[in-house]
């Protein structure tokens, strides 16, 4: 099995598979594939645990179906393209190393590797501006390739070492890391920041992937341009929340 990734700001992953190899997805991720590609789409692929697993990843989430791409006679080559700008990487699995990833962050792997649920909690919502948060666990062995939005930022975090970070921007990290969610200090910052309730807490040793263009910020940005009514209470209540905290700064200030 041999792979590159291709393009700049909208890559794409190019695999190309020896007859009998194959890799899987979430159904819904192919790009393009050569004709001795065969495809096989069922529910019970890369995340093991049978109906109960299942389950689980769609309550988190994932997708109910997994594809499976295999190379039947002949060489073949199968594709999958970034979604939005940002970056492909492979990972290595194996060993008792394990990765946790975003939710919209796996592409695809070879098929020795387990996909499941990692973490989820839910953040609030409505005027204080939260999201649910989901991290996939990727373990088992083999290679999965990931996907990360904008441009990625790697820290190598020693014993000890906390990296506070909003949740969007978290892509990746080693299963070596401590993982949990805290509050945004501060009242102030809580209700008038526009930023959320809530901070992603990563202590190491291991490393971390961070991603510069969070999916949901990315979607807010476009729906500023959007005509009529905007929708999205978080998209309101980061408003609201900047306007009445620059009253308060001005009174202060004042």
């Amino acid at each position: 099995m041999q792979s590159r990734i291709q393009g700049t700001t909208m890559p794409v992953l190019e695999v190309l598979l020896q007859p009998g190899e194959s890799v899987f997805s979430e159904a819904g991720e192919l790009s393009w594939m050569t004709q001795s590609i065969q495809m096989t789409t069922h529910t019970q692929f890369g995340g093991g645990g049978g109906f109960f697993g299942v389950i689980k990843r769609v309550a988190g989430g994932g997708s109910l179906f997994m594809t499976e791409y295999r190379a039947q006679g002949a060489v073949g080559e199968i594709a999958f393209a970034t979604k939005v700008p940002g970056h492909i990487l492979p990972i290595e699995v194996g060993g008792g190393q394990e990765f946790m990833i975003h939710r919209h962050g796996f592409l695809c792997a070879t098929d020795q590797v387990q996909i499941g649920v990692g973490f989820q909690q839910s953040l609030g919502a409505g005027i204080f501006g939260g999201d649910g948060f989901l991290l996939q666990k990727v373990s088992g062995y083999g290679t999965a390739w990931i996907e990360l939005s904008g441009e990625v930022i790697i820290k190598d975090l020693q014993p000890g070492e906390t990296l506070r970070v909003h949740p969007g921007h978290v892509g990746a990290f080693s299963g070596s890391i401590s993982f949990q969610i805290q509050m945004v200090p501060g009242i102030k910052n809580m209700i008038f920041g526009g930023d959320g309730l809530f901070l992603a807490s990563l202590t190491g040793p291991g490393r971390v992937w961070l991603q510069t263009l969070p999916i949901s910020r990315l979607a807010h940005q476009i729906l500023e341009y959007a005509p009529g009514e905007r929708r999205s209470g978080n998209v309101q209540s980061g408003v609201v929340g900047g306007i009445v905290g620059s009253i308060f700064d001005g009174m202060n200030r004042g």
